[in-house]
């Protein structure tokens, strides 16, 4: 007789965290980068994040990793490379002001929309998961579930970086707000992404608690 699987590993509980933030890595330098070389540099992050973006497409391409994530990317940094290329000094300071993070209010957007019929996570769960529960409803289930939460953890973050951006824009000469920046660009989002690893590594286990293994599992 063979031994039934623990719970969770058949409908892909090995599925990682890290493995799903590679797909963020071109949102991630395009914030880091754009940060540091200020307006007139925005176009030139978005462009760097397009290259990273390409070379992950391909590298993919050839070990057939999920590149759902890369295309949404690529989409988002593509239009926002020939805005600030195409658009003048006031576009350039918009962008940098707003664009930013709007990218991930954007991204967020992209996958939560998409969670329903065809989830981002479901590419990642799928390199570890067995074939036979790819279409199974416990395995639908629980990457519709992540991949929404991990849209939503994007929204939160870039929301709570638009609320800084506002805030800066009516601080003036009375000072700016460094404790809520400090807040909303720093402990919300390491809050935001812990909660969400935590989520990301727990729910498998949680839903498939009890149900019943493909067989030869």
């Amino acid at each position: 007789m063979t031994a039934a699987a623990a719970p969770g590993t058949s409908h892909g509980k090995a599925l990682s965290p890290l493995t799903i933030a590679t797909g963020f890595l071109p949102w991630i330098a395009f914030a880091f980068i754009a940060q540091r070389l200020a307006a007139d540099g925005v176009a030139w992050s978005a462009v760097i994040a397009v290259a990273i973006t390409v070379i992950t497409l391909v590298w993919g391409g050839v070990r057939h990793h999920p590149m759902q994530l890369n295309v949404f990317s690529l989409v988002v940094f593509t239009v926002m490379a020939v805005t600030g290329f195409v658009g003048g000094q006031a576009v350039d300071q918009w962008l940098y002001e707003w664009g930013r993070p709007l990218v991930g209010v954007v991204l967020g957007l992209m996958v939560l929309v998409t969670a329903g019929s065809r989830p981002f996570t479901a590419g990642y769960a799928k390199m570890s998961a067995p074939r036979e529960v790819w279409d199974s409803p416990v395995f639908r289930r629980i990457n519709r579930v992540l991949s929404a939460t991990w849209g939503v953890a994007l929204i939160v973050i870039g929301a709570a970086s638009l609320v800084v951006t506002a805030l800066d824009a009516q601080a003036g000469d009375t000072g700016s707000p460094y404790l809520l920046d400090l807040i909303l660009n720093w402990v919300v989002p390491i809050a935001v992404l812990v909660w969400t690893i935590r989520f990301t590594n727990t729910y498998p286990d949680r839903v498939t608690a009890g149900t019943p293994q493909p067989a030869g599992q």
